[in-house]
């Protein structure tokens, strides 16, 4: 899905995880979502769980990204065997840290992912794997967050290593060691958003951050991005049960 939005130059509609929940895939896809991305990295998954979800992504068509803080070769292949459409990896700070990464994720001649073709990925082998690794390094999504003033000074680097297919800016952590409030319109955030999108556009690649109002998505989506995430379990949660509240203490009154 992901893939297919963005090279029709659309762009691609993301909601986060942070806890298992098997519903939210489909109602995730009826309400016009590309992607979901689970939160490995802040989150505990277990390998079995992410399996599941995974599948449930995959019965409801849509996109199942993984953030996982994990650089372990194995461990980030396996779950693409498992079906992820996709990874994302916080903190990577350097040309060096993007190589290795896409290294592991991506087939050769791209990187030296190892080849198995028994997962879900391949579809269980039903029709062998002449063109696996093609098609894998063709629609997989390797999306790298950039969150630190040191990413920033090696954007350009970053943003050309071969394999890396989108930015993902985490805003929390970036405003946190830029020493500035989270605010896109402060100077400093500007001129980081400025950076990540020259080269992204420099290079070919999508790039995109979380958004909290139709406002902040429309700005950024005219300044080039393609990667918008709005919406969470956790917000739906967040905002639902206060008003949930409020209306059974009105039947009460």
């Amino acid at each position: 899905m992901i893939r297919s939005r963005l090279r029709q130059n659309l762009p691609a509609r993301i909601a986060c995880m942070y806890y298992p929940t098997a519903m939210m895939p489909a109602h995730a896809a009826k309400a016009g979502f590309d992607a979901i991305w689970l939160d490995g990295e802040h989150n505990t998954w277990d390998r079995r769980e992410l399996q599941r979800m995974i599948a449930l992504h995959h019965l409801a068509n849509i996109d199942c990204i993984v953030r996982t803080g994990s650089r372990n070769p194995t461990d980030l292949y396996h779950l693409l065997e498992d079906g992820a459409s996709g990874l994302m990896i916080p903190l990577v700070n350097t040309a060096e840290d993007a190589a290795a990464i896409a290294q592991a994720v991506k087939f050769h001649p791209l990187g030296q992912r190892g080849i198995d073709g028994a997962g879900i990925d391949n579809d269980f082998y039903l029709n062998g794997t002449a063109d696996y690794t093609t098609k894998a390094n063709q629609e997989t999504f390797l999306m790298l967050q950039i969150e630190t003033p040191e990413a920033l000074e090696n954007i350009e680097a970053i943003a050309a290593t071969p394999g890396v297919d989108g930015f993902f800016i985490g805003p929390a952590d970036l405003s946190l060691r830029l020493e500035c409030p989270l605010d896109w319109s402060h100077p400093k955030m500007a001129a980081a958003q400025a950076a990540v999108a020259a080269a992204a556009a420099k290079n070919n690649i999508a790039w995109g951050h979380p958004a909290g109002t139709a406002e902040q998505i429309s700005a950024m989506v005219k300044k080039g991005a393609r990667l918008i995430a709005h919406g969470s379990d956790f917000g739906a949660v967040y905002t639902a049960l206060p008003n949930f509240g409020k209306t059974i203490a009105a039947g009460l009154a």
